[in-house]
C-alpha cells in the first residue's frame, strides 16, 4: 500500500506578494488534513527568489495550532547553519504542541548561496564537516538520551521533556545521506525531485543494505519526495505544468524568480535549444490525470520498493494545486479525515 504525504516550499509566483505564499502553505495544509495525506513537510531555503519558506519550524507552529491528525514536519532544517542544541529545543516545543505529529527533518545542504549561508552561520565553510557530530548530537537531546562522558554537552537537556519525541529523518539526494541515516537508524527520505531520479536506486539499496536497527527505528523507512501534477485533464495538467517548465528551464542559465503563470509562459517562446530541453523535462515529468499520474507513481514505488511517496506540486494558481492534491488523494488515500471541532 503506498502512502501519500505532502512537501510544500511556499513558492513565490508572479501577480502576488511572498507573503501570500506563506498563507497559501497554511490554507494547504489543512486542506491536505482532510483528504487524508499522511504527512505535510515544509522546507528550508534563504534568499531565494522563487522558494521562500525560510523558516519551516515557525510554520509548523501555525499548522498545529490548526490542524488535528496530519503530521507536521521539516523537509527539512538545513542543520549545519544551527546549533543542535537549539534545534533540539524548538522541536520539542513543536511535540508539546502537536503531540505524536511532529518530524524533524534535517538535511546538509545550505538550501542557499555561500554569501548568505556565511552569513546565517559565519562558520559556514567547515560547518558541513561537522554535520555527522550534530545529527548524533540531535538524536540525544530529542530523544532525553545521554551524550558520550566526553561531550561537553553531556547533562545538558532539551526542554520541554514530555513522554514522546519528535521523529527525526535524514534528507539526502546522494549516498552519503543514505549512509549516514543507516549509520544512526533513521528514517531516509530521498530527494528524487532534485535528481530527477538519478542516483536514487543506489542510494535506497545502499541505505538498506548498511542500515543499523535503532530503538526508536528498528528497520529501515524510506520515502520518495516527488515532483507531480493532476489535473481533470491532460491537457490541462500540461498546461499547468508549463510553469515549472519554463521556471526549470531558466534556472539552467541561472536566472531565478517568481513562478510564472501559463498565459506569461506563453508570451515567451523556447528557442531551439530550449524546446529539446523542455521535450526532456515532460518525457520524465509526474503530469496528467489523476489515473495517468498514479500509474507512474505506482511504478516508480514498485521498481524502487518504497511504500510512501511525498509529493511537491507547483502551479501559479493555487486553486489548481489544491485541485491536484484532491484528484491524488482519491487515487492514494482512504476516506477523507476531517478535523475535529476546535
Amino acid at each position: 500500500m503506498i502512502r501519500l504525504s505532502v512537501l510544500d516550499q511556499s513558492v513565490a509566483v508572479t501577480g502576488r506578494s511572498e507573503d501570500a505564499s506563506i498563507r497559501e502553505t497554511l490554507a494547504l495544509a489543512q486542506h491536505c488534513e482532510t483528504l487524508g495525506y499522511e504527512r505535510f513537510w515544509l522546507s528550508e531555503h534563504h534568499s531565494h527568489p522563487t522558494i521562500v519558506g525560510s523558516a519551516p519550524e515557525v510554520l509548523m507552529a501555525a499548522i498545529a495550532a490548526t490542524t488535528r491528525r496530519i503530521r507536521i514536519g521539516s523537509a527539512g532544517v538545513m542543520l549545519p547553519h544551527y546549533s543542535s542544541l537549539k534545534v533540539a529545543e524548538q522541536f520539542r516545543v513543536l511535540e508539546a504542541l502537536a503531540p505524536g505529529r511532529i518530524d524533524l527533518g534535517v538535511g546538509r545542504a545550505p538550501g542557499s548561496d555561500g554569501r548568505t549561508a556565511q552569513l546565517l552561520n559565519p562558520n559556514a565553510r567547515h560547518a558541513a564537516d561537522h554535520f555527522p557530530l550534530q545529527v548524533r548530537e540531535l538524536q540525544a537531546w530529542i530523544n532525553g538520551t545521554e551524550l558520550p562522558e566526553d561531550h561537553p554537552g553531556r547533562g545538558v537537556s532539551a526542554n520541554p521533556t514530555g513522554p514522546g519525541s519528535p521523529t527525526l529523518w535524514m534528507l539526502g539526494s546522494s549516498n552519503y545521506g543514505a549512509q549516514l541515516a543507516a549509520h544512526y537508524g533513521l528514517p531516509y527520505a530521498f530527494a528524487y525531485f532534485i535528481t530527477d531520479g538519478q542516483g536514487a536506486e543506489e542510494a535506497i539499496d545502499l541505505y538498506r543494505e548498511l542500515y543499523r536497527p535503532s530503538a526508536s527505528q528498528p528497520v529501515p523507512q524510506p520515502a520518495l519526495c516527488v515532483w507531480a501534477l493532476a489535473a481533470d485533464t491532460e491537457a490541462e495538467a500540461w498546461q499547468l505544468f508549463s510553469s515549472r517548465e519554463r521556471w526549470k528551464i531558466d534556472r539552467s542559465k541561472g536566472a531565478l524568480g517568481p513562478l510564472q503563470s501559463p498565459a506569461e509562459v506563453t508570451q515567451r517562446p523556447y528557442s531551439a535549444a530550449e524546446q529539446g530541453d523542455a521535450e526532456r523535462l515532460r518525457s520524465a515529468a509526474l503530469v496528467g490525470t489523476s489515473a495517468q499520474v498514479a500509474g507512474k507513481l505506482r511504478a516508480l514505488s514498485e521498481a524502487l520498493q518504497v511504500e510512501e511517496l511525498v509529493v511537491i506540486t507547483w502551479a501559479h494558481d493555487p486553486a489548481a494545486r489544491r485541485r491536484s492534491y484532491e484528484l491524488l488523494a482519491q487515487e492514494f488515500c482512504d476516506a477523507p479525515v476531517r478535523p475535529e471541532p476546535r
